[in-house]
C-alpha cells in the first residue's frame, strides 16, 4: 500500500489521538514518524503506532505533561519531558538549544525523563536547517550484549549528526551502535522474513537469523561499538542522574510504567568557530567530493552520508510511501490496540 506523506501523517496522528495523546503532540509524533518511514527507516516509522497506541491508553505515556526546562549555565540547560512523549520533548528541547547556540555558540540540552523519541535523524535536522551543527544521541531498554558477552546489558543507543551545505543539502548520519536497530528487527517480523547472521545472537550466545529468536543485539565493531555504548549511556543516563546500563526498563515490561529515559542534544553554531559561508560551502564540497570518489567493486557509486536517505524521500513525494498491508489496515481500523506489547520481554517475546 502507498500513501502520500500527508495521508499516511493523517493516519497516524488520527490514531495517537484517539488513544489520547493531545492533538498538537499527536502532530508531532506523527510528523517524526512519516519522516522516518519517508527516509525508508520503517523501523522508526508508521510500525510503532500500535504500540505507542497501547502505552499511551494504558498510561504509560503522560498524555498531559507538565514540561519544564531550565538554563543550568550559560550553554546548558536540562529540559524534564515529565515522561510525556518522547518525540514531543526531544523536539521542544532541540529548539531551545537552537535558540541557545544562537547566542552563545554552542548548547548542551539533556532531555531528561522521557518515552522512546523515535529517529534521532529528525532532531538533528532541526538544527541543520537553522545552519547550525546538531548531535543527539539517547538511551534505550538493554538489548545489546557487550563484546564478548552472551547476555544484554547497554541497548542500541543511536547516535545522531547533522549540518547542511551552501546550497541546502543536509550531511546527516543516524545510526544505532548496535549492527542493526532493534526495529529492523521489527521490521523482519511484521514482513516475516530472516535477518542476516550478523545482526543478532539466541539465548545461547549463537547468531541467530530467525527474528523470532533473538536474545541480544551485537555491538557495531565489536568491542568499539561497545565503547560507543557506553558513552552514550553515561551522556544521556548518568550525566542526567537517570537508571543506566540494565537498570533501564524494557519498552515492553509494564506499559503503565514511566519509562524515564534521557537524550543528550548538542547543536554547535559554526559561525563561533569559523566563517559561516566558508563553513556551509566546505560541507557542500565535501559531498560532491565524495560523490566523485571511483567506486569500489561491486559499488556504482559513492554516497555522502544521509544522501541514500534523501533520494528515498524524494521519491516518495513523487511515489508516496509504501506501508504493509497488515500495518495500514491497523491504522485504518477502529481498533486502538489489540494487547500485543504489555508485559513482554525487552524484545516482545
Amino acid at each position: 500500500m502507498r500513501l502520500s506523506r500527508a495521508e499516511l501523517k493523517e493516519l497516524m496522528k488520527k490514531k495517537l489521538h484517539r488513544a489520547g495523546l493531545e492533538e498538537e503532540h499527536a502532530d508531532i509524533v506523527a510528523d517524526v514518524l512519516v519522516h522516518a518511514d519517508a527516509r525508508g527507516i520503517h523501523s522508526h516509522g508508521a510500525m510503532r503506532v500500535e504500540y505507542y497506541a497501547e502505552r499511551i491508553s494504558k498510561g504509560g505515556t503522560n498524555t498531559h505533561p507538565n514540561f519544564s526546562y531550565k538554563e543550568t549555565g550559560p550553554c546548558s540547560g536540562i529540559f524534564d519531558g515529565d515522561n510525556g512523549s518522547g518525540h514531543v520533548a526531544a523536539k521542544l528541547a532541540m529548539d531551545k538549544g537552537i535558540a541557545m547556540a544562537k547566542k552563545t555558540g554552542i548548547s548542551i540540552i539533556g532531555v531528561r525523563r522521557v518515552g522512546h523519541t523515535g529517529a534521532l535523524s529528525y532532531f538533528v535536522q532541526q538544527a541543520a536547517r537553522e545552519n547550525l551543527i546538531g548531535i543527539a544521541m539517547c538511551q534505550s531498554d538493554p538489548m545489546a550484549a557487550p563484546y564478548g558477552g552472551a547476555e544484554s546489558y547497554y541497548g542500541t543507543h543511536p547516535i545522531a549528526f547533522a549540518t547542511r551545505g551552501q546550497d541546502g543539502r543536509i550531511l546527516m548520519m543516524d545510526l544505532a551502535t548496535t549492527i542493526q536497530a532493534w526495529g529492523k528487527i521489527l521490521d523482519a517480523r511484521s514482513r516475516h522474513a530472516t535477518i542476516p547472521d550478523t545482526w543478532a545472537i539466541d539465548a545461547d550466545g549463537n547468531s541467530a537469523t530467525d527474528p523470532f529468536k533473538v536474545a541480544s543485539l551485537v555491538p557495531i565493531a565489536g568491542p568499539k561499538g561497545y565503547a560507543l555504548q557506553m558513552m552514550v549511556d553515561v551522556l544521556s543516563g548518568v550525566l542526567l542522574g537517570l537508571p543506566y546500563g540494565n537498570k533501564v526498563t524494557s519498552m515492553y515490561h509494564d506499559l503503565r510504567e514511566d519509562r524515564n529515559l534521557g537524550q543528550l542534544n548538542i547543536v554547535i553554531n559554526p559561525a563561533y568557530f569559523t566563517d559561516l559561508n566558508q563553513f556551509l560551502q566546505n560541507i557542500t564540497n565535501m559531498m560532491d567530493e565524495l560523490n566523485k570518489i571511483k567506486p569500489a567493486p561491486g559499488f556504482t557509486k559513492v554516497y555522502y552520508p544521509g544522501q541514500r536517505s534523501l533520494l528515498r524521500e524524494e521519491e516518495s513525494e513523487r511515489n508516496g510511501i509504501e506501508i504493509v498491508d497488515e500495518i495500514y489496515n491497523y491504522l485504518v481500523s477502529d481498533v486502538i490496540h489489540r494487547n500485543l506489547y504489555d508485559h513482554k520481554g525487552a524484545f516482545a517475546k
